[in-house]
């Protein structure tokens, strides 16, 4: 009976599986066929599918399957991301990315915070916690954004540099809040700058060693005698990345994004992969992580729950106004500004502005909440859902439009 029972479960999972992979691939080609971001029409398609409409797909979010994905998922896809900076763009704007990244998320805490506080009555504590779970942007959201907008390199490497590492300083300024609301432990500003740093380090270290080892086993000229396995090879290593920083009680994400970094500047590192396999990987890693956003855009889709989002529903869009059009601006101007060494275009800083989709990673965090019963936590995961909503539809198709009215869209595409 339970052998039975475990082929009916693993039959539902696989026919699920299929179904996303099946319209996901339909709706990939309608979303380059309208020349809008394709995580954007996933979101929409998602929606239709899930138990909240039509019921074709019923995955839960606390099930180990969904966990799978969003966790490998979200490091493949950021791993792509990484593998498409470059170290000469990246010194230029370095300054940038480490304040916005940090002092910004706090910036955007507050702002949000304060405007939850104000429209929705919340307590301040809570209406603190609701801004930080929001203040960190989402890279597997805006990675895939700025692979399909060929958006001008130092702006673009910028905003998923961004993402990739605020997701550590926004779970410790979130969980920092959330001691002081549960009543279990005062803010410490020391401790907790000592945990982000430690968390910085840890990540950037393990994806620095991953990523030169795969770059030694894949391109050396004498010892590459994995090459022909290279996409095994860099699905090992994320995944060991991850796990090597998770492990050490530091950030995964980062680990996979400087994972990616590395070996995508291998040539700085005196490498050269056979054109040929070279070729080889860079398909298997586009169809890689276009298969991983189409599972979790889906699937965050399928798992909206609109009767929890209904309870907040124009306070919460009022707030995700307010951190759109307000706090992120502020954010933006307020970190780049200073940056002498990137000279900052006001084309470009309002370019920024606009980008900082809520995703994966404050869905995550939410999805926390509710499970430890936070206070608020129902408040704080319907606000959520609607940021999702609104970041996602509104800023993702819009991306290439204002790229071009703004100018900043790469020579030859503007």
């Amino acid at each position: 009976m339970e052998t039975s029972a475990s082929i009916e479960i693993a039959k539902h999972t696989l026919l699920s599986c299929g179904l996303i992979l099946a319209i996901g691939t339909l709706t990939g080609l309608l979303a380059q066929k309208i020349r809008i971001p394709d995580v954007a029409v996933f979101l929409v398609v998602g929606m239709g599918i899930g138990p909240e409409a039509l019921g074709l797909i019923d995955i839960k979010a606390d099930s180990a399957l969904n966990q799978i994905i969003l966790l490998f998922g979200a490091s493949y896809i950021l791993f792509d991301g990484g593998a498409s900076l470059r170290f000469n763009v990246l010194k230029q704007v370095w300054i940038t990315i480490v304040v916005i990244a940090t002092v910004g998320v706090i910036i955007t805490a507050t702002i949000t915070g304060l405007a939850a506080h104000f429209i929705l009555g919340a307590p301040l504590i809570v209406a603190l916690l609701l801004g930080a779970t929001l203040a960190s942007t989402d890279p597997a959201t805006l990675v895939p954004i700025f692979r399909q907008v060929r958006i001008r390199d130092r702006v673009a490497q910028t905003v998923m540099s961004e993402s990739a590492f605020n997701d550590a300083m926004g779970a410790i300024v979130t969980f920092g809040v959330l001691a002081v609301a549960m009543g279990t432990g005062e803010f410490s500003l020391a401790s907790s700058l000592f945990d982000l740093l430690k968390q910085s380090a840890v990540g950037i270290v393990a994806g620095i060693t991953l990523g030169y080892l795969a770059a030694l086993l894949i391109a050396h000229e004498r010892l590459a005698f994995l090459a022909e396995y290279a996409p095994v090879v860099t699905l090992v290593a994320v995944i060991g990345a991850y796990f090597a920083a998770d492990g050490l009680q530091a950030s995964g994400f980062m680990a996979v994004f400087v994972f990616g970094i590395v070996l995508g500047n291998k040539e700085s590192f005196g490498f050269a992969m056979e054109a040929g396999e070279s070729r080889k990987l860079d398909e298997y890693v586009a169809t890689t992580a276009f298969i991983m956003r189409l599972f979790i855009f889906m699937l965050v889709g399928a798992q909206v729950d609109f009767s929890l989002m209904g309870r907040y529903l124009w306070g919460g869009v009022a707030v995700v106004t307010v951190l759109m059009l307000v706090a992120r601006p502020v954010t933006v101007f307020a970190c780049a500004l200073p940056d002498r060494r990137a000279r900052w275009s006001f084309r470009e800083m309002l370019f920024m502005c606009w980008t900082r989709e809520t995703g994966v990673i404050p869905g995550a965090l939410a999805g926390l909440l509710l499970g430890m019963k936070a206070p608020g936590a129902q408040m704080i995961a319907s606000v959520t859902f609607i940021a999702i909503l609104m970041t996602i539809l509104i800023q993702a198709p819009t991306t290439e439009w204002l790229g071009r009215r703004l100018g900043v869209m790469q020579d030859g595409q503007g």
